[in-house]
């Protein structure tokens, strides 16, 4: 095998292609079995977008799992062409499209989804090509894109505790599953337990799958979700209803006035996107650090061309509400961790993150697995919000640079979640001219409250 062959400090063997590196399972990485059952398990969080889908597309559930899996396989890409990624949703960005998608009539809503997902890809693409990703970001005030963080996170909380929304119909249910949840991933004295126990190091680095695993027992247990029903056997995804009523093959393109109403949403969910292209850099940097027996090549150009590809394909033969996202945060580092570890625990990243993803890919296809997460979706997608809600505020406030810059973003954040992304940025840009002037996209950093929040994180 080639990657048997490596020589200490280089990269992992691959077939050059421009600018990706093809790199195959077996051949040109070691198949890593711990993060191929980790994944087995952990497509439960990935079937959580299928609510989403029935909820505002009004999708059956077997043709939203259709989109679920052709998502699925499209998280192969990254490792394959030369991305040391766990590739996932844009998770902070899910309540500004949700919000932004419920603004239209049903009838509308399959056309605004793909108008949204095909010109964001697209412009991935573009910024992929020219380079100029890091330049388009630079140049959107700290302010705004402290308020558009924000915002995303307030809409993640309010989309669960709104009335009518999930709180309603599984109250005691998330109650204890996000309190564990948040126990778990933030709590400090957590942390420590980990490092002194086994046991408590391998829940931890399990993300949230024990969580969800405990809902499944907490909502029939409080009469708020029937006992799953156990099914054997692989799923069936329903593709012709899929291509035929919610694609462009079934309703044609949709008109341009979609893409062009778009565009502030897109710019919008670019900021939070771009924030997770510079989260990967930094846990591959880090990781970089100690493995010095291999050298990663992390691009953002080529993330970029692999993410825009998939949204710009995915619009196309399987609209989603949850996008194609750079990076998932929580399971990028659960095997980044693992990576850490030495050579003999894990050979190549590419091998981590690529075994993860062929694992969540055979778990979409197992039907005990689908049918027994299926009665609490609703938990699971409530849980990630709201998780999302807290590192989306965190992330946003730490993106101020002055007090002036978070009382700008506080009100951007308030109107994004009321109002939408069009009615934020308008607003961001009306008070950054009339506090900063001619500062307008430098502001200020008056030395107080962004440093205390850096050393906090």
């Amino acid at each position: 095998m080639k990657w048997q062959n490596r020589a200490y400090g280089e990269e992992s063997p691959y077939i050059p292609l421009g600018p990706f590196k093809l790199r195959l399972p077996f051949i040109h990485y070691r198949f890593e079995w711990p993060d191929y059952v980790q994944g087995l398990l952990m497509c439960a969080v990935d079937l959580a977008a299928i609510p989403l889908l029935i909820e505002l597309l009004g999708m059956p559930f077997e043709a939203a799992l259709a989109v679920v899996m052709i998502n699925g396989l499209f998280y192969l890409t990254h490792h394959l062409l030369g991305d040391p990624v766990v590739p996932g949703w844009i998770t902070p960005a899910i309540p500004l499209i949700m919000v932004y998608v419920s603004q239209f009539p049903a009838d509308e809503r399959v056309h605004a989804l793909v108008a949204f997902q095909l010109t964001l890809g697209l412009f991935s693409v573009f910024l992929g090509v020219t380079g100029l990703a890091s330049k388009v970001v630079n140049l959107v005030p700290s302010a705004i894109k402290a308020g558009i963080i924000m915002g995303a996170g307030i809409a993640a909380v309010i989309s669960i505790f709104q009335v009518g929304g999930r709180f309603e119909s599984f109250p005691w249910t998330i109650s204890i599953a996000v309190g564990i949840a948040f126990y778990l991933i933030f709590s400090r004295h957590f942390q420590v337990l980990k490092q002194k126990n086994k046991l408590w190091g391998t829940i931890g680095k399990l993300g949230i799958f024990p969580i969800i695993i405990l809902a499944v027992v907490i909502a029939p247990l409080f009469g708020e979700a029937p006992w799953p029903t156990i099914e054997w056997g692989f799923s069936k995804p329903d593709f012709s209803t899929l291509w035929n009523e919610y694609t462009v093959f079934g309703l044609g393109m949709p008109p341009l006035l979609l893409f062009i109403s778009g565009l502030p949403t897109v710019l919008a969910t670019y900021i939070v996107l771009f924030g997770d292209i510079l989260q990967s850099k930094a846990i591959i940097d880090e990781a970089d650090d100690i493995r010095q027996d291999e050298k990663v090549d992390y691009n953002p150009n080529r993330a970029h061309l692999i993410f825009g590809a998939r949204n710009s394909i995915m619009s196309i033969i399987g609209p989603d509400v949850t996008m194609s996202g750079p990076m998932w945060s929580a399971m990028q580092v659960v095997v980044v961790e693992r990576y850490k570890e030495g050579r003999k625990v894990m050979d190549s990243i590419f091998g981590g993150s690529g075994s993860f993803r062929w694992g969540t890919n055979t778990g979409l296809l197992l039907l005990p697995i689908v049918s027994l997460v299926e009665p609490i979706l609703g938990v699971a997608l409530a849980l990630t919000l709201l998780i999302q809600g807290y590192v989306s505020v965190r992330i946003g406030i730490m993106e101020a640079k002055s007090q002036r810059d978070l009382g700008i973003a506080g009100i951007i954040a308030a109107v994004l979640a009321i109002k939408g992304a069009a009615w934020a940025f308008a607003i961001g840009i009306i008070l950054c001219f009339l506090i900063y002037g001619k500062k307008f996209f430098v502001g200020e950093n008056d030395g107080t409250f962004a440093k205390d929040v850096e050393k906090e994180a």
